[in-house]
This record gives structure tokens, C-alpha cells and sequence, in this order.
């Protein structure tokens, strides 16, 4: 996988990684475009940013966990970094997701805006059952082996009275006009409300934009004066959305 790297800080490297996956058919430099790495160094955070050249051709050849893993987590773990959260916008948001499936606590965090979290009939059986509270994953044999049938068991590990300490905190942003937003809504139900981020609007930067700004405002990341800051449940309205950036080809 291509990566870009963009430092906090010009003179010497941080302990703390941020991972952008993009969305289907983004260029992986469009996160710079929009702002994303210019809100960590505008909030003086001690985050260092690496853009990741993640395509289509990795989901649908279902490589991207074991390339991620090694072309990317991997090699940075071996710099020094400590502590890696990915940040993934629609399809990238499910990559970070799946890749926590496949490799269970090798990140530290996960943000996800807009996610894409499988397909629409099996969110729709679990809020028929009344939402993850009460949903029971069936046992036995499945139809498929989609990660989706494996994703929304794993969400319902947030729901234990004490998650397990390997879990990756995991923040949700989504706009309420989002196409994927029903499942959204499934997954927020799971996590706690300062994780959970809404705005008005759909599927595209304008609302990806003000998402990762109002979740970057909360991370607990380090900041420059070396201190990780104190959590915040403050939403924020967002402004008007244009159309759809993702094709519907990707949301099956």
C-alpha cells in the first residue's frame, strides 16, 4: 500500500499515530484537501498523520486486513509508535472495523465516520429484535461468510458492563440523512453518548468534514504539551451537504 506521511510537528516525530482510510474511489490526498490534517495541527495535538492509498480493489479481494496489517501497522510499530488510531470515512470506515475482526487489538482507536456496516437486511433483523441490546446473533452454520455476520456480534462486546481492555475506544460519526444511517443508529445504540457524533445532512466531505473536527475536538490524543487532553460530549451542527460522493454500488 502507498502511504503519504505528514508529521505534527516539522522537528521531530510523535508517539501517536492517526491512519486515513478513505472512502470508496477517494484519493487518499483529499483528506488534506478537506482539512483533516490541518484540524490536528490547528488543535496542537501530537498526532502524526499517515494517508493510506487503500482502493476498492482491497475490499473486493478481501486483502485489505493482511495488507493494511503488514504494509502499514506493522512497520509503523517498529518506528516507535505507541499508540495507532484509524480513521476511515465510508468504506474505510468499515476497513478499520474489519481489520480490528482480523486482527483483534493491534490499534489503539478507531474513528469511523459514515461507515459502511454491511448489508441493510441484517441491520434490519437486528432492530426487528429490538436493537444489539437484545439481538442474538445465530449459532450454528451460516448462509455466508460476509464479515458483517461477524462485525455486529463484535459491537455487542461494547455493551459489557466492563469492556474488555483490548477493545480499540471507538468513536461513530454520522450524518442523519446518511443512506447507511439506520445502521448507524444500530451501532450507536452500543456505545457511549460522548463516542456518538450526529449532524443534519448525508453522505459526503461537508458533513465528514465537521464530524471529524467535533470528534478531534474529544480524542484523547497528546497534545503538544504533552498531556493527554480530557474527554468532551459536545455535538455541533453542520452545515449544508451536497450529493453523495460514494457510489451506491458499494453499499449492498
Amino acid at each position: 500500500m502507498k502511504t503519504h506521511f505528514q508529521p505534527a510537528n516539522d522537528h521531530h516525530r510523535s508517539d501517536t499515530l492517526l491512519i486515513f482510510l478513505p472512502g470508496a474511489y477517494l484519493k487518499p490526498e483529499e483528506f488534506e484537501r478537506e482539512g483533516f490534517i490541518s484540524a490536528v495541527r490547528e488543535r496542537h495535538l501530537a498526532a502524526d498523520s499517515l494517508l493510506v492509498d487503500a482502493d476498492v480493489s482491497y475490499y473486493y479481494d478481501q486483502t485489505l486486513s493482511e495488507r493494511l496489517h503488514a504494509d502499514v501497522i506493522e512497520p509503523q510499530r517498529a518506528k516507535g509508535y505507541t499508540s495507532i488510531w484509524l480513521v476511515g470515512i465510508s468504506i474505510g470506515g468499515f476497513g478499520a472495523l474489519i481489520h480490528e475482526l482480523a486482527r483483534p487489538g493491534s490499534v489503539d482507536g478507531i474513528v469511523a465516520l459514515a461507515p459502511y456496516l454491511g448489508r441493510r437486511v441484517l441491520g434490519a433483523e437486528i432492530k426487528k429484535a429490538g436493537g444489539l441490546r437484545t439481538w442474538q446473533a445465530p449459532t450454528g452454520p451460516q448462509p455466508d461468510e460476509e464479515p458483517d455476520r461477524k462485525l455486529w456480534p463484535f459491537f455487542q462486546q461494547y455493551l459489557e458492563p466492563q469492556p474488555s481492555k483490548d477493545l480499540p475506544q471507538l468513536y461513530l460519526g454520522f450524518g442523519l440523512a446518511d443512506r447507511f444511517a439506520s445502521n448507524h443508529k444500530l451501532l450507536a445504540d452500543a456505545l457511549p453518548p460522548g463516542r456518538v457524533f450526529t449532524t443534519e445532512g448525508g453522505h459526503d466531505w461537508p458533513e465528514w468534514r465537521q464530524l471529524w473536527r467535533n470528534v478531534l475536538d474529544v480524542l484523547p490524543l497528546p497534545s503538544s504539551r504533552g498531556r493527554i487532553r480530557n474527554q468532551s460530549v459536545t455535538r455541533f451542527p453542520v452545515a449544508t451537504p451536497r450529493p453523495s460522493a460514494m457510489p451506491s454500488a458499494i453499499a449492498a
